[in-house]
């Protein structure tokens, strides 16, 4: 593995740092021109304004982030498994953003659950059912057939509210940057090294297409992007054994999409229209329809408010190490 041959000579962390920077660069340079033109999204504020852009830019986030993987991360059974699940999870969503006819909730239900029952079987067999709860000292162990489940639900949950929140140019890249940020910590203080530096390949690869979709963008990660990058947020929580964490580490994210995901159940299941009517999901569109937000100060308070509370974690986690 390139890692252990460049040790000797200078820090892999920065050589890897670069390599995904560069590939994720040049692979969207250069690779932008077969992407699929977004179509504009009727429903979505401010929808108007993606038509005719570059959509689909996942492939090549996630493509970059699977190379540099190979190259950088031991490629064990286990993490074979976990880019495979990215990389299945990246090319359904690439296929709906190509697609003239956006798929199914169904369709796209279905691949998500065979992934995360997957990915949580894995995680499972290789590091057990253990987890920690830091703010209460606990340590626990949860049944398998629990552990696994919540794991789906987990798994599920952050892949859905991860995409809800790419509908402002930014947002979802800044939330997940924080986000990974926080994981890499918590990784680095568990000893997780291998999924230590995925994630820290997956930050700089997001940082390379921040570039192109900072407001106004003239890129689109789409649901290729989206969607993977939500199955590896769960996933580092897991593979950390607090996934507990997820969600004060993703707090905005599960706020912004998560509320649309609660609407939209509860009125499948009641059947009444009225459940929370004057709330516009994803929370992003409400900020810029009822308080007229602009979607740099959206980007900017949402991403504020997810590293206040990132901070809060990494201070609780200290605390928590220090007494126990």
């Amino acid at each position: 593995m390139l890692t252990e041959l460049l040790k000797e000579y200078i820090d892999p962390m920065l050589v890897s740092a670069a390599a995904a920077f560069l590939l994720t660069l040049l692979g969207l340079i250069f690779g932008r021109r077969f992407l699929p033109k977004d179509q504009g999204r009727e429903f979505a504020v401010n929808g108007e304004k993606s038509r005719g852009k570059d959509r689909g830019a996942g492939l090549i986030l996630m493509l970059a982030l699977i190379v540099a993987a190979i190259l950088f991360v031991p490629l064990s059974l286990e993490y074979v498994i976990y880019l495979a699940a990215i990389f299945f999870e990246m090319l359904s969503g690439y296929l709906d953003d190509a697609s003239e006819k956006p798929w199914g909730e169904g369709i796209k239900g279905v691949i998500d659950l065979v992934i995360a029952i997957g990915v949580s079987v894995t995680v499972y067999l290789y590091h057990g059912s253990t987890v920690q709860i830091p703010s209460l000292g606990l340590t626990l162990t949860i049944p398998a057939v629990v552990y696994i489940i919540l794991g789906v639900i987990l798994i599920w949950t952050s892949i859905n509210v991860t995409n809800c929140a790419d509908g402002v140019d930014g947002l979802c890249t800044c939330l997940t940057i924080t986000t990974f940020g926080t994981a890499w910590i918590l990784l680095r203080f568990a000893e997780q090294s291998n999924m230590a530096m995925l994630i820290w390949l997956c930050e700089f690869v997001l940082i390379a297409y921040l570039w192109f979709n900072c407001s106004p963008s003239s890129m689109l990660m789409g649901d290729a992007g989206s969607r993977a990058l939500g199955l590896l947020i769960a996933l580092a929580f897991m593979i950390v054994g607090m996934p507990f964490l997820f969600i004060p580490c993703a707090l905005v994210l599960l706020i912004d999409g998560g509320l649309g995901l609660v609407k939209l159940t509860v009125r499948r299941v009641t059947k009444s229209q009225t459940f929370m009517e004057k709330v516009r999901t994803p929370i992003h569109d409400h900020m810029r329809k009822k308080h007229n937000w602009s979607d740099t100060q959206v980007v900017t308070r949402f991403t504020l408010v997810q590293v206040l509370q990132s901070v809060l974690v990494i201070l609780m986690l200290t605390y928590y190490l220090k007494k126990y």
